[in-house]
C-alpha cells in the first residue's frame, strides 16, 4: 500500500463495479481506508444485491488494504446518512467522498416516462446531495475534506436520449460549484470528474446495436470513435480522483476535469462569448432580427438540424 493517503478515510459510492470500483481500489492502494458503497442494482436501478460491494472489499483486503462494505441506497436521506455514518463508525472520521453511483434509463424525450426521469434524478442528483449533505458538517468541523463528484459530457454538452441523465449530471455540476463555495473557506474542496470510459453504462446493448447499424451504413468516423471508447478502461479515471483527494490538490476547488484514458482536460467555466447592447430602452424584435444573425448567432451550428 502507498502512503499518499495514509490515515485518510474515504467513501466511494457506486464502488461495486466500473469506475467506482477502480476509484475505491486506487484510493486503498494509496493508503486510504475505504467504505465501498454499492446498492448492487442492475443498469436500470433494479434487482439490488449486496454482492458487488463485498467483492471489492475482499479484493482490497487481499491486496493489503483496509475496507468495509455498505449497501445502502444513495437515493434516500437515510441511506446517505448511513453511508457517511459507516465511515465514522468503522474508521472514526471521513476525509474523502467520491460519488460515482448511477443508473441509466435512456429514452428519447418523447418516450420517457415519469419513472424513467425520477429514478435517474434520484440516484445521480439526489444521491450526490444526500452523501455530500451528511459529509459536509463533518468536514467543516475538522476543517478538511475532499469531495469529488461525477458529472458527464451528457450534462455538460448534451447527448440524445438522455434527458434524465443529462439533467441529473448538469444538476451535479451546479451542486459542485455551490458546494465548492460553501465549504472552501473551511479547507474543503469539491471538484467534478466528467469520465469517458467503457463501462456497462456506456456499452449497453442499445449502443452495440447502434454501432452495428452505423457499420452497415458505412459511417466510419462514428464507428472509429466508438472503438476508441471500448479501449478506455474504467480504472483509467482513478488516478485523477486520487490526485484530487490528496493534499497536492488543496487549492483546486470548483473545477471540472474531462478524463478519457491518457487524456485529462480542464474544462472551462461558462462565460459570455459575445455581447450586444444598446444605449437605452429594450430591444425590439426588428432590431434583434437584423442584428442577432450577424453577431450572437453568427457561426452557430444546430446540433440536430431538421431532416430534409
Amino acid at each position: 500500500m502507498g502512503t499518499l493517503l495514509q490515515d485518510k478515510v474515504a467513501v466511494v459510492t457506486g464502488a461495486g463495479r466500473g469506475i467506482g470500483r477502480g476509484v475505491a481500489e486506487a484510493l486503498a492502494a494509496a493508503g486510504a481506508k475505504v467504505v465501498v458503497n454499492d446498492y448492487g442494482v442492475d443498469l436500470h436501478g433494479q434487482a439490488p444485491t449486496s454482492g458487488p460491494a463485498f467483492d471489492v472489499v475482499a479484493e482490497i483486503k487481499k491486496a493489503g488494504g483496509h475496507a468495509v462494505a455498505n449497501t445502502d441506497s444513495v437515493a434516500t436521506w437515510a441511506g446517505g446518512q448511513n453511508i457517511i455514518g459507516t465511515a465514522v463508525r468503522e474508521f472514526g472520521r471521513l476525509d474523502i467522498l467520491v460519488t460515482c453511483a448511477g443508473i441509466l434509463r435512456d429514452r428519447m424525450i418523447f418516450n420517457m416516462s415519469e419513472d424513467d426521469f425520477d429514478s435517474v434524478i434520484a440516484v445521480h442528483l439526489k444521491g450526490t446531495f444526500t452523501c455530500v449533505r451528511h459529509a459536509a458538517p463533518l468536514m467543516r468541523e475538522q476543517r478538511y475534506g475532499r469531495i469529488i463528484t461525477f458529472s458527464s459530457g451528457s450534462g455538460l454538452f448534451g447527448n440524445p436520449g438522455q434527458a434524465n441523465y443529462g439533467a441529473a449530471k448538469a444538476g451535479i455540476s451546479g451542486l459542485t460549484k455551490v458546494v465548492a463555495r460553501d465549504l472552501g473557506k473551511y479547507g474543503v474542496t469539491c471538484n467534478a470528474i466528467a469520465p469517458v470510459a467503457a463501462t456497462r453504462m456506456t456499452l449497453t446493448p442499445e449502443v452495440v446495436k447502434a454501432r452495428e447499424i452505423r457499420k452497415q451504413q458505412g459511417i466510419i468516423r462514428e464507428e472509429r470513435a466508438l472503438t476508441q471508447l471500448e479501449d478506455l478502461k474504467p480504472e483509467d479515471i482513478a488516478p485523477m480522483v486520487v490526485f484530487l483527494a490528496s493534499d497536492h490538490a488543496a487549492d483546486v476547488n470548483g473545477q471540472f476535469f474531462l478524463c478519457a484514458g491518457p487524456s485529462i482536460s480542464l474544462l472551462s467555466q461558462p462565460r459570455a462569448v459575445k455581447t450586444i447592447f444598446k444605449d437605452d430602452g429594450r430591444w425590439t424584435l426588428d432590431e434583434l432580427d437584423a442584428l442577432v444573425p450577424l453577431t450572437l448567432a453568427e457561426g452557430l451550428v444546430n446540433p440536430a438540424p431538421p431532416r430534409t
